[in-house]
């Protein structure tokens, strides 16, 4: 049986912590930032974790 490969779409998106948790970018922050308030841009730079609920799916995408 061949060698599962990762995705690396998800690799390239998803850092785990020190602890196992999953790291992600927030979404909405690359254009269109006109329109959007400083404090909400603001809170867009923060990383956050991924659901715990998504946490199975991303981590059978990033373990090969």
């Amino acid at each position: 049986m061949p060698k599962m490969k990762t995705k690396s779409a998800a690799s390239k998106r998803i850092k785990i912590t020190a602890t196992g948790k999953m790291k992600r970018k927030r979404a909405f922050h690359s254009h269109i930032l006109t329109k959007k308030t400083v404090k909400q841009k603001r809170r867009l730079r923060t990383a956050t974790l991924i659901d715990s609920t998504d946490e199975g799916r991303f981590a059978r995408m990033i373990q090969p």
